[in-house]
C-alpha cells in the first residue's frame, strides 16, 4: 500500500517493537519483528533467545492480558512481574506452545488434554446402545451421584418439597477413574513388635516427637504403650482406617484420621516424582499399583463399558491407535451427528498430520515426552478460529525425525498463513530455512551473549559472519573407519509398548545410534530393555527435582569443596557459606529476591535490598578466597571458575574436576548460581551427564543429547562422546540428528513407521551401509544430509 493519504492509521502497526530489553543476559537489545510472518530466533545455547522471546515478549503479553481480568480472578492467577525493557510496542495476544510436560495427574490422558475425548463422549451418548445417559455417563472423571433432600418452596404458603438429584457418571467406583488400585503393605507402615510410644510408626514425618506422632499417641483411641501386635480388631481398625474425628491433644483441637486415608491424601494423591526423595522411596516400598480388577484398567464403570456402537465401546475406541480410530470414525454414517463426526475426524486427522497418529487417546499425558507434549498442545490451536495471535514455539522439532520435521514446517507455515505471527526458537537448519525473518543472538553464551548479531533473511544470515551463519550449511561426513565392538548386550523378545518381540545385539565399546521416526519404539527398546543398574548410566531430559534454591553448584556437589576451602582459608565453619544455612541473608532467607503478594494486583519478585541479590549476610561477604567472596564465585560462569580453581590460592582439585566435566558437556556458559528451574531440557540432560561422568558406569544411555544444542556445539558433543568411548565406555544414543548418526560406529534403525506400523528393526549396521542401502526413511534422509 502506498504511504499516501489513503493509508489507514490502524495499518501502521506492522511490527512488534522491542527497545532496551535487559532480561537475564540481554544487553539493551532492540529488535523489530514483522507481524503475520514466521520469525526464527537462532544463536548458541545460552545466548538469550528464550530471554527475548519468552522472558520479554510472551511474558509481557501474558501480563497485560491478566490485567484485563477482574481483581477477583487475578487473585487466582500466577503473579507476573513486568520484564526489564524500555519499550514494547505492537504486542498481540501470545499463546505459548512450550515443552513443559503435561500434568502427570493420573486422570489426565491424551484424549482429555485435547477435545477428542469430549467429542467421543457426545458421540456415544447419541449413538451407543443401550443408551445409558448424557455424555457425562461415558466420562471416567465424573462419578455417579444420587442425593435427596427437602427444599423450601414459596407458593403463597411456605412448605417443604422432597427433591431428588442424580447425576450419571462413567467413573469406575473401585479405582475412581485412575485405572489402577493401590495396595498398601502394612509392614512398611509400622513395626508391630513396638508400641506407638516406642516409635512403631515407620512413615516419614511420623516420629514420636513430631506432630503426627503426638496425635497418634495422644488421641485416646488405643493404649500408646501397648505393642501394635496386641491391639484388638477395633483398635487396629481405628489406627488404620478410622474416619476423620474431632479430638483434643495437648489442649489443641485437631482432626484425627486413620493412617491409610491419611497416607492416601498426603502421598498418593500427588505425582510420585514431585515428592522428596526419602518420601518417594517410602511410597515405592509401601505401595503397589495394580490394574483395577473391576474395570481392567479402562477407568469406566460397567454401564459405560457395555454401551457400544457397532460392538465398539468408548474404552475400545480410546485404546485404538489414533490412525485406526480415525478410520473407524470415518466409517460411521448417521445424519443426526454428521457435523460432530466431521469435527471429530478433523481433530483425529490433526494428530496424524502432526506425527502423533501412533498414540492412543487413553495414553496417560504424564508419559509423553516434551516434544510429544508440545505437539499435543499444538493440536488445540490448529483448529482455532483465532487470527492475529502471536504463537511462540520452543524448539518444535525436538524429538522429531528429519522426515517429521518437514510436516512440522508445514504446520508452522499454516499457522502463519491464517494471519498469525509465529515466533520460533530453533537450532535445526531445516526449520531456519523456512523463516521469513531471522534474529540471531550471541555472539557467545551467558555474559558473552545477549546481543543481536544479525537481523534479516535466511540468505543474509548465510552470508553473514555470525556463528550461526558460518555453521548453517555444516554437514558431518561419514567416518572413514569405525571402531570394532568389544562385546554385545543381548536383548531377546523385547515387547514393551509397540515392540514386536525384538531380538537385537547392541555392540559394546562403540558409539551406537538408535534411530527411527517418532513413535517407532526407540525409547521403549533402550529404556525398557537395557537394564538400569550395575554399570548402566541412563541420562534423560526429565526435570531435575529441586527448588529455585538449587543451582548447578549444589546439584553437582561442587559447592561442598568450595565451602570447605572458604572455611579453611578464613578459619570459620563451612555452614556460613551456604545460602540455605547460617550464612543466608535474613531478609530474603538466602533466595536473593523477595516475593511480595500485592493482594488485588499481580504480585512481584524484587531483588532483596538487604543483600542486593547476593543471598548472603554482609559479614559472610567479608571472607575471601583468592580475592573473591562467595557471591562473586557463584556469579562466575563455569569456564571462568574452571580457570579460577585451577591454580594459586584458590586451587581446589575436587572443584576443578567437576568444572572440567561441566565444560566438556558444553555448559561452560552457565553461572554456578543459576537456579535449576531456568534450565532447558537439553541443559538439564547435559548437567546430569556431567554428574554421572564421575560414576563407574560402563554403559551410557543418552536420550537425544543434541536437544537444545546449537550447530556449533554439536561438534563439541561428538568430541565428548568420542572421549567417553575411547576411555573404554559403551555409549548408546537415541538420536534424530544426522551429524550424530554419521558419526556413530553402528546404527540400529527402528520402524518402518510409528505405533503398530513400527516396533521392528529395519536396519542394523554401519552408517555407510545404511546410506548405501537407502532402504529406510532414516537411510534416505542421512544420504541426502551427507550428500551421497
Amino acid at each position: 500500500m502506498s504511504k499516501g493519504t489513503e493509508a489507514h492509521a490502524a495499518d501502521s502497526h506492522e511490527m512488534i517493537r522491542v527497545h532496551g530489553a535487559r532480561v537475564n543476559n540481554l544487553k539493551d537489545v532492540s529488535v523489530e519483528i514483522p507481524k503475520r510472518r514466521l520469525t526464527v530466533f537462532t544463536g548458541v545455547s545460552g545466548s538469550g533467545k528464550s530471554s527475548l522471546v519468552f522472558g520479554t515478549i510472551a511474558a509481557e503479553s501474558q501480563r497485560l492480558i491478566n490485567e484485563t481480568y477482574s481483581a477477583f480472578v487475578q487473585g487466582f492467577m500466577p503473579t507476573l512481574a513486568r520484564p526489564e525493557v524500555d519499550v514494547l510496542d505492537g504486542l498481540t495476544t501470545a499463546i505459548i506452545v512450550d515443552q513443559q510436560r503435561l500434568g502427570a495427574d493420573p486422570r489426565s490422558t491424551v484424549g482429555t488434554a485435547t477435545d477428542a475425548n469430549a467429542m467421543l463422549r457426545i458421540l456415544f451418548s447419541r449413538l451407543a446402545a443401550p443408551h445409558i445417559g448424557p455424555p457425562s455417563a461415558y466420562a471416567f472423571n465424573v462419578a455417579s451421584v444420587q442425593a435427596s433432600g427437602a427444599i423450601k418452596v414459596d407458593k403463597g404458603a411456605r412448605r417443604a418439597e422432597k427433591v431428588t438429584f442424580s447425576r450419571t457418571g462413567g467413573m469406575c467406583p473401585r479405582c475412581e477413574g485412575r485405572g489402577a488400585v493401590t495396595d498398601i503393605d502394612l509392614t512398611q507402615l509400622y513395626d508391630d513388635s513396638k508400641s506407638l510410644r516406642e516409635g512403631a510408626l515407620t512413615i516419614p514425618g511420623y516420629s514420636v516427637d513430631g506432630w503426627y506422632g503426638r496425635i497418634y499417641t495422644g488421641c485416646g483411641f488405643f493404649d500408646p504403650d501397648k505393642p501394635i501386635a496386641k491391639f484388638t480388631k477395633r483398635e487396629l481398625h481405628d489406627l488404620l482406617h478410622k474416619e476423620p474425628t474431632k479430638i483434643k491433644v495437648e489442649g489443641i483441637n485437631l482432626t484425627y484420621e486413620g493412617l491409610i486415608p491419611k497416607i492416601q491424601k498426603s502421598f498418593l494423591s500427588k505425582d510420585v516424582d514431585s515428592l522428596q526423595p526419602h518420601v518417594r522411596a517410602f511410597v515405592e516400598r509401601a505401595v503397589t499399583f495394580t490394574v483395577c480388577p473391576d474395570c481392567a484398567g479402562t477407568r469406566l464403570n460397567e454401564g459405560a463399558r457395555t454401551s457400544t456402537i457397532d460392538g465398539v465401546s468408548i474404552a475400545d475406541a480410546c485404546a485404538m491407535q489414533i490412525t485406526d480410530l480415525a478410520e473407524w470414525v470415518r466409517g460411521l454414517d448417521d445424519p443426526s451427528v454428521a457435523p460432530l463426526l466431521t469435527a471429530l475426524g478433523h481433530s483425529l486427522d490433526s494428530f496424524v498430520e502432526i506425527g502423533l497418529g501412533y498414540l492412543s487417546l487413553d495414553r496417560p499425558s504424564g508419559t509423553l515426552s516434551g516434544g510429544e507434549a508440545q505437539r499435543v498442545k499444538m493440536i488445540r490451536h490448529l483448529g482455532s478460529s483465532l487470527t492475529d495471535v502471536t504463537y511462540v514455539f520452543d524448539e518444535p522439532t525436538t524429538g522429531l525425525h528429519p522426515h517429521d520435521i518437514q510436516r512440522m514446517n508445514g504446520l508452522l507455515l499454516r499457522l502463519r498463513d491464517k494471519g498469525n505471527t509465529v515466533l520460533v526458537v530453533e537450532h535445526k537448519p531445516e526449520t531456519i530455512a523456512i523463516a521469513d525473518h531471522v534474529v540471531d543472538l550471541g555472539p557467545g553464551a551467558g555474559t558473552g551473549g545477549g546481543a543481536v548479531c544479525f537481523e534479516g533473511t535466511v540468505e543474509g544470515l548465510r552470508a553473514s559472519d555470525t556463528v550461526t551463519g558460518r555453521h548453517l550449511d555444516d554437514r558431518a561426513s561419514l567416518k572413514k573407519s569405525v571402531r570394532s565392538a568389544t562385546g554385545a548386550l543381548e536383548i531377546r523378545g523385547a515387547d514393551a509398548n509397540n515392540l514386536r518381540g525384538v531380538d537385537v545385539d547392541i555392540p559394546l565399546g562403540v558409539l551406537v545410534a538408535v534411530t527411527g521416526v517418532a513413535g517407532s519404539g526407540k525409547s521403549s527398546l533402550v529404556h525398557g530393555s537395557v537394564p538400569e543398574g550395575e554399570g548402566v548410566v541412563s541420562v534423560d531430559q526429565g526435570a531435575i527435582r529441586g527448588s529455585r534454591r538449587s543451582n548447578p553448584a549444589t546439584y553437582t556437589g561442587l559447592l561442598d569443596p568450595i565451602r570447605k576451602a572458604f572455611a579453611k582459608a578464613n578459619g570459620v565453619k563451612p555452614a556460613l557459606f551456604s545460602a540455605n544455612s547460617e550464612g543466608a541473608c535474613p531478609t530474603c532467607n538466602g533466595v536473593g529476591v523477595v516475593y511480595t503478594d500485592l493482594a488485588m494486583m499481580a504480585g512481584v519478585a524484587t531483588t532483596c535490598e538487604e543483600c542486593e541479590g547476593r543471598r548472603f549476610q554482609a559479614a559472610v561477604l567479608e571472607y575471601r578466597l583468592g580475592g573473591r567472596d562467595i557471591s562473586e564465585v557463584l556469579a562466575m560462569p563455569v569456564s571462568e571458575a574452571e580457570a579460577f580453581f585451577a591454580e594459586g590460592e584458590a586451587r581446589i582439585p575436587a572443584a576443578h574436576r567437576i568444572l572440567t566435566r561441566l565444560s566438556d558437556v558444553g555448559l561452560g556458559y552457565l553461572t554456578l548460581g543459576q537456579p535449576l528451574t531456568t534450565l532447558s531440557g537439553g541443559e538439564r540432560q547435559r548437567l546430569k551427564l556431567a554428574t554421572h561422568m564421575a560414576e563407574k558406569g560402563g554403559v551410557y544411555v543418552l536420550d537425544e543429547p543434541t536437544a537444545g544444542l546449537h550447530l556449533a556445539d554439536v561438534e563439541q558433543l561428538l568430541g565428548l562422546l568420542d572421549r567417553l568411548v575411547d576411555s573404554g565406555k559403551s555409549v548408546i544414543v537415541v538420536e534424530h540428528h544426522q551429524a550424530v548418526m554419521a558419526h556413530a560406529d553402528w546404527i540400529i534403525d527402528l520402524g518402518p513407521g510409528a505405533g503398530h506400523d513400527g516396533g521392528q528393526i529395519v536396519f542394523e549396521g554401519t552408517p555407510a551401509e545404511l546410506v548405501a542401502e537407502g532402504s529406510t526413511l532414516t537411510g534416505r534422509h542421512l544420504a541426502e544430509y551427507v550428500g551421497e
